[in-house]
């Protein structure tokens, strides 16, 4: 969240290409620190470093994506973050089956970090210039702050539709199988399965709405995709005999997340200028990270409270959420051009 709220300034001062190599290089380093940590507050202490660089990733490689490249593009960046999320838990599961021990499995990210790390330096030349420093009409380009940020019309609905997503993805996919094992009676395994399914949907319709999204455009892929969603979020709640559709609606759920994220990140330069863009990306990463944060502890505490009965309602208010902040940031941006 904090480096987040910094990269309108660090990357107007060190250019994208420079922010993203150190970011990941942070990543890597933390890795690391990771794999040699011998008590669980060096962990903690390691995390540190590891949160700011991958915000730092995040904030100016979307920006630089949305500013220079294809909404297909930014699909496809986004489909390469799902085939991570894939190939991780793999990863570990490896070293740990194959008695290599947890801190091998974080040497092994370490290692493909740290050649990602070296990758990025060498190609720093290939990062468009102007796009690191100037703008359009040669000045030199300025942070607009936090404050000028928030009097942009439009951008505080675009942060409570960024909340609402990611606190909505995030909860679908860490309590799915404990919805489904302790109040559907699934067996763990076939939760399991379709757990990873969901962040496997997301994964393929990220790349499927690579190929769909520059002919229908951001905004309406960003409207299909919450509806899908909801139509998913729907289909999970229905009290039917068969778990079946339950778990086929988990399923559709990933496939409409799939185009929300990356399309709503690409139609920023559009909805808010180029100039601003740094910065509106920065606070809506901010955003989505307070939501990522915060949503799966609250729904732990409400069902422990009540029941894991709820999951699929609890998904149905950020899913709505996220519908009528995205629709009024449609209105406002119809008038303001």
């Amino acid at each position: 969240i904090i480096s987040s709220l910094l990269s309108d300034r660090l990357t107007a001062r060190f250019g994208a290409g420079k922010v993203t190599a150190f970011s990941v290089l942070m990543t890597a380093v933390s890795m690391l620190g990771f794999s040699v940590s011998g008590n669980f507050y060096l962990l903690c202490l390691f995390a540190v470093p590891y949160g700011l660089g991958a915000g730092g990733v995040d904030a100016a490689l979307n920006n630089y994506v949305a500013l220079h490249y294809s909404s297909r593009h930014m699909s496809w960046l986004h489909c390469f973050w799902g085939v991570g999320v894939t190939i991780s838990p793999y990863i570990m599961s490896f070293c740990l089956t194959h008695n290599f021990g947890w801190q091998n499995g974080y040497f092994s990210v370490f290692v493909i970090q740290i050649i990602l790390t070296f990758v990025i330096f060498i190609s720093l030349p290939l990062w468009k210039n102007r796009a690191e420093s100037k703008n359009e009409t040669g000045e030199k380009v300025q942070p607009i702050g936090l404050k000028n940020s928030f009097k942009i019309k439009g951008v505080p609905f675009v942060l409570l539709t960024f909340f609402g997503y990611c606190a909505l993805e995030t909860t679908a996919g860490l309590w799915a199988s404990s919805y489904f094992v302790e109040y559907r009676s699934v067996l763990p395994a076939t939760a399991a399965s379709f757990a990873s399914l969901y962040y496997i949907g997301i994964t393929v319709g990220r790349f499927l709405n690579g190929f769909i999204a520059d002919k229908f455009g951001d905004k309406i892929m960003v409207r299909v995709g919450i509806l899908t969603c909801t139509l998913g979020v729907v289909l999970v709640a229905l009290p039917m005999q068969t778990n079946a559709v339950s778990l086929v609606g988990l399923l559709i759920v990933g496939l409409g997340c799939a185009p929300i994220y990356p399309c709503i990140i690409h139609s920023t330069p559009t909805n808010f200028g180029e100039k601003n863009s740094q910065a509106i990306i920065g606070i809506q990463m901010a955003s989505a990270y307070l939501g990522s944060t915060l949503a799966p502890p609250i729904f732990g505490f409400i069902a422990e409270n009540t029941t894991l009965g709820i999951y699929p309602y609890y998904l149905l208010v950020f899913s709505l959420l996220m519908l009528f902040m995205s629709e009024k940031l449609n209105k406002v941006m119809k008038k303001a051009s």
